[in-house]
């Protein structure tokens, strides 16, 4: 028999159903950044297709849950529903494990194998969520008239599940919990959410839900998929190391993967030893700007420490020499001490952003500022405009040296170009320097350096270390593709960089 005092209860267990429904979807759309990233890295356009599925799944879903209200859905209905995204919900894990070593054979462009991923993996448990809102407020309305009041307080509900399920994930869960867990729990809870509903249902449909979960969790553990390809999941980062002793000449060495990236690699016994051409240049043009004698004197300031490779190298070639690194994630931090043979014990570590670290150490002078923060084709936009230019310069001793490095296209880099024309704006001399160079388009990494002394020869031999040459291109590249007047000084107001690197975001050579 209906009472109102029964009636309150009901619309009670709705809107909480809502509130976690809703907060359980943005758990779902955070952790999808983190299950994606070591497949495609991290980017905008990685987060575009996330949000952009996700966002049409949910609308999808509302459209369909208010059709299916004014039909007939009832809260068996929605028992249903919120048990099938529990069951899709897993179904991602293998999703993943199915798609993955498809795309990663195709020639896709990172934009499709981002949105095939997403789309693959959470449209349909976007979509299943989405039902619920619509479905359970029209079953509120009928229990009570007014409304407004149950629109309004069955929309603040999801928004405010949508709040804590964002913040929650981002600063807790993925740290703590890794991603597939959490997964996991996700699919629990929304079973845990429809066993209300069941109630006087019949058993059939009810044990074929929860057979095909147990299906699913089979053929997840037969793919593989509950394993984590990361060593640990950082609120930034996939870390992984892995053996690279097959790039050394001798001896073991381990090299350091953040999300899809080899980063880079550090040997064992050797910890002079830069097995990364780029690393080794930035190294070269050092010792090349001030000479051999002077580098065991400088200060040095890393914007990203990541393996900690080059800092790592300083302390054992130049033990006098002082160095800073703001490296943002503290779980890389510790890994590279765990497992890369790093040692920070005499270094001056800050865990911050670098721009934020630069502009609070206000009364420090640098001879050397190295950026080396750029993840894959993921660009740090603060770290690449002429505010940022600007504050290093000011941080910086006068004839001290600023280098970079940078992922783009060969042969018409216009994320590269665009970085120089930014630095000539502050800096007297930049010069852009390569390992290479290739006969063919490709995806190359690129070395920029600014000071306000000359660098006399456009070829720079190795002077310790393996025997390298690097060639400066600056006019070469200057005189071919995009002009160099058709090419923003980057700002902090404006900095397309995805529209300077598109070449690769839209082409394999991005993967």
């Amino acid at each position: 028999m209906r009472t109102l005092e029964s009636d309150h209860y009901r619309i009670a267990w709705f809107g909480a159903t809502i509130f976690f429904s809703s907060a359980i979807l943005l758990v779902i759309e955070i952790t999808a950044g983190r299950l994606i990233a070591p497949y495609v890295g991290v980017s905008i356009y990685s987060w575009t297709s996330i949000i952009g599925v996700i966002l049409a799944g949910l609308s999808l879903g509302n459209w369909l849950g208010g059709r299916w209200a004014d039909q007939g859905g009832n809260e068996k209905s929605a028992g249903i529903v919120l048990a099938l995204a529990g069951v899709f919900c897993l179904f991602s894990l293998l999703a993943l494990a199915l798609v993955a070593p498809l795309l990663q054979k195709s020639r896709l462009d990172l934009v499709s194998a981002s949105f095939l991923y997403v789309l693959s993996m959470f449209f349909v448990p976007s979509v299943l969520i989405g039902i619920v809102t619509p479905l359970l407020t029209t079953l509120a309305l009928r229990l009570d008239e007014r409304a407004g009041h149950i629109v309004g307080r069955m929309h603040a509900l999801a928004a405010l599940g949508s709040i804590i399920g964002t913040f929650l994930t981002g600063y807790v869960l993925i740290q703590y919990f890794g991603s597939r867990n959490i997964i996991l729990a996700c699919s629990l809870a929304l079973f845990i959410l429809a066993v209300p509903f069941f109630q006087r249902m019949p058993k059939t449909p009810v044990v074929v839900l929860v057979g095909m979960a147990i299906g699913i969790g089979a053929l997840i553990e037969a793919r593989g998929g509950w394993a984590n390809p990361c060593d640990r999941e950082s609120n930034y980062f996939c870390l992984r190391v892995v053996d690279a002793s097959h790039e050394a000449p001798f001896g073991k060495a381990k090299a350091l993967i953040l999300d899809h990236l080899l980063h880079s690699i550090n040997h064992e016994s050797e910890p002079a030893m830069l097995l990364s051409p780029y690393v080794h240049l930035m190294d070269e043009l050092v010792l090349d700007h001030f000479g051999q004698e002077a580098v065991n004197e400088l200060d040095y300031f890393f914007a990203g420490g990541g393996a900690y490779t080059q800092p790592r190298a300083i302390q054992a070639l130049s033990p006098e020499a002082k160095v800073t690194v703001a490296e943002i994630d503290s779980a890389v931090t510790q890994l590279a001490a765990d497992e890369l043979f790093v040692s920070i014990d005499d270094m001056h570590v800050f865990h911050h952003d670098a721009r934020t670290v630069l502009e609070r150490l206000q009364d420090a002078r640098f001879d050397v500022v190295v950026t080396d923060a750029f993840h894959d084709i993921a660009v740090p936009y603060h770290l690449v405009t002429q505010e940022f230019a600007q504050l290093v310069k000011s941080r910086m001793n006068a004839g001290g040296l600023f280098v970079t490095n940078v992922v783009d296209a060969f042969p018409d880099p216009k994320m590269v170009k665009s970085l120089a024309k930014t630095l000539k704006a502050e800096f007297d001399h930049v010069d852009i320097w390569v390992d290479d160079i290739p006969q063919h388009p490709r995806r190359m990494t690129y070395v920029v350096s600014a000071s306000s002394r000359e660098i006399r020869d456009d070829v720079l031999d190795a002077s310790r270390g393996f025997e390298r040459r690097w060639y400066r291109i600056n006019v070469p590249l200057m005189s071919v593709g995009t002009p160099m007047d058709d090419l923003p000084v980057f700002t902090d107001d404006f900095v397309p960089v995805e529209r300077m690197i598109s070449s690769l975001l839209l082409t394999s050579e991005g993967l």
